[in-house]
């Protein structure tokens, strides 16, 4: 398992984005050398937790709980063939580009080491939004990104930080004892709510607006047999 390349944005102004400031920093490209990835503080207050990576819509993206968003090489590979286009390292915005790692089945909860000095923890999947879907350029992309059995790819927050840097080992150091995976909660989120009241058994490791999404449909409709809700999303996204 290895961390292929870490890519940053910079902010641009684009038409796409509902952001207040009219930017994004969704557009990410591998950098060389060692970069720094740290815990950026509060949802809605912290930034991105990746050096040199701007985040500009802090409603929904940056805070600790969406530090870094990593996406398989291997799920880039699936799209790339499925889209006809060549699709580089950071083209859906994440800031890890992994290989050989079961991202979306990794459980929320579990942690990853990263080189020497970097343990990462999985607190949710990416929920697709308008400024992914403008940046791709893809008709329908939003539904076809949900619906897909690619994955979402993974949130993560910073346990312990430190620099990574491409071509680091990545090793699975812990994961805990449930069963919600990224791929469950994601589906849950955003096909099938009935399931929201089933990964609150990963509440302790959740990120805040999935959490929130699945504590409000458990007050609802108890253990979700009480009551569908069709899809949509929590409002949370990895990439900025």
């Amino acid at each position: 398992m290895t961390l292929l390349s870490v890519n940053v944005g910079r902010a641009r102004a684009v038409e796409y984005t509902d952001s207040a400031s009219g930017t994004t920093g969704i557009d990410k490209r591998p950098v060389d050398g060692p970069v720094r990835i740290e815990d950026p503080g509060p949802p809605g207050v912290g930034a991105g937790g990746v050096a040199g990576d701007s985040v500009c819509d802090l409603r929904f993206h940056g805070g600790r709980d969406r530090a870094a968003y990593a996406f398989a090489r291997e799920d880039l590979d699936r799209w790339e063939a499925e889209l006809g286009r060549p699709l580089v390292n950071g083209s859906f915005g994440e800031n890890l580009t992994t290989l050989g790692l079961d991202v979306n089945g990794a459980l929320i909860g579990e942690r990853w080491r990263i080189g020497d000095d970097v343990v990462l923890e999985v607190t949710g999947g990416r929920i697709p939004c308008r400024t992914f879907a403008g940046f791709l350029g893809e008709k329908g992309w939003v539904k076809r990104f949900t619906q897909s059995t690619a994955g979402p790819g993974a949130l993560l927050r910073v346990i312990e930080p430190g620099e990574v840097r491409a071509g680091d080992p990545i090793t699975v150091v812990h994961r805990p004892d449930h069963h919600v995976t990224v791929a469950l909660l994601h589906h849950a989120a955003t096909a099938e709510r009935t399931l929201l009241p089933e990964t609150l058994a990963a509440a302790e490791w959740m990120e805040s607006g999935l959490l929130a999404l699945a504590r409000r449909y458990a007050d609802a409709y108890g253990d979700g047999r009480g009551g569908a809700d069709g899809g949509g999303g929590s409002g949370a996204d990895a990439a900025p």
